[in-house]
């Protein structure tokens, strides 16, 4: 019988950060450029359908160009104000059922980091950062090829979004 009790599962999260000269509002516009500005729901595809077939197009439809969602935002620049703090900070959750579930084939844990966040923040003086956890160190915490390999593949693409975004025109 399983025992109630928690135990460790040790691992190392890489954070990443990619500076850029952009300003807050522009590097935060060129995010929603691809993602979307309207936050849709992880869930929502789910109320559409049962079918996989159907699912998988419902999803596709929202998809931006670099294969990701948003899903929600969480503006703590609004409220970290109250205590003082003057800066311009986003947490944007985004992501692609269809991009997890190669993942969670393999692991179903994977979902505790699926879908992903990134942190957009205005820097002082000079632009602005996005921030984030490289999806595989979160991931694969086991011995799991083929489970890395999609974590992998989430880690290149998300790489290239925040390029992408943070890069001048």
């Amino acid at each position: 019988m399983p025992s109630s009790e928690p135990y460790e599962i040790p691992f190392t999260g890489v954070r990443l950060r990619v500076d850029s000269i952009k300003s807050y509002d522009e590097l935060v516009n060129a995010l929603f450029a691809d993602i979307g500005a309207k936050p849709i729901p992880i869930d929502d595809f789910s109320k559409i359908t049962d079918d996989w077939k159907s699912y998988e197009r419902q999803v596709e439809s929202h998809v931006g160009e670099s294969g990701f969602i948003l899903f929600t935002v969480f503006d703590h620049g609004r409220w970290i104000k109250k205590a003082g703090v003057d800066r311009k900070a986003l947490r944007v959750i985004l992501g692609n059922p269809l991009i997890a579930i190669t993942m969670m084939r393999h692991d179903v844990s994977a979902g505790l980091f699926a879908p992903v966040e990134l942190l957009v923040l205005e820097e002082e003086g000079r632009g602005s950062s996005i921030t984030y956890v490289k999806p595989s160190s979160l991931m694969v915490v086991e011995p799991d090829p083929p489970l890395l390999a999609a974590a992998q593949e989430l880690d290149r693409k998300l790489a290239a979004l925040v390029a992408k975004a943070a890069a001048t025109p």
